[in-house]
């Protein structure tokens, strides 16, 4: 059984619960489940990344971050990787100098078809004032619409995704957010 709130300040929430009905497991909410549009305004605040559009894909298992200039290296025995990103669409002229720890190198098949073999980072989102740790693959997405994908994985008892919703979140434009967070006009 479900429970739904609606907060008129944000985004819907579904409290679960764990049944075990007829041999079926309901998966626990890891606190109540948000429900978000199939795209949304994110966080990044380990990268510094004060908002970024993702484009929300159940159809992706991982999680995809736009980066270019990707360096991995070694500091103390701990495997990092530097990149830059350009976090607002069409837009190259505000970008971020990120470092994160390196999880892994792994095979990814992208949207086309194509394996690629991508850094992963592990990161903390942020979405609607919530936080939890996930990881990201690292690849350019100059040609894609969306600067991040946000892929099934990092939803997992925490999203679930209405298709006929979009910007649930709410907030500030991206404009106003990188104005307050990055000198000058941008």
């Amino acid at each position: 059984m479900s429970n739904h709130k609606h907060d008129a300040k944000g985004p819907r929430l579904i409290q679960s619960r764990e049944e075990t009905e007829g041999g079926q497991r309901v998966t626990q909410a890891k606190g109540p489940k948000m429900i978000i549009g199939w795209r949304e305004w994110l966080a990044l605040p380990d990268l510094e990344i004060p908002a970024i559009k993702a484009k929300v894909d159940t159809g992706a298992r991982t999680s995809a971050l736009h980066a270019f200039d990707i360096t991995p290296f070694e500091e103390n025995g701990v495997n990092f990787v530097a990149f830059n990103i350009h976090p607002l669409q069409g837009n190259d002229e505000v970008s971020i100098a990120c470092t994160a720890p390196l999880v892994d190198r792994r095979k990814v098949t992208n949207s086309g078809g194509q394996t690629q073999k991508r850094y992963v980072i592990g990161t903390t989102l942020q979405i609607a004032g919530r936080t939890w740790p996930i990881e990201l693959t690292l690849t350019n997405r100059d040609e894609m619409k969306f600067r991040m994908l946000l892929g099934r994985n990092a939803m997992s008892g925490r999203l679930i995704v209405d298709p006929n919703l979009s910007m649930q979140t709410g907030g500030k434009t991206a404009a106003a957010i990188y104005k307050e967070h990055i000198k000058g006009e941008i």
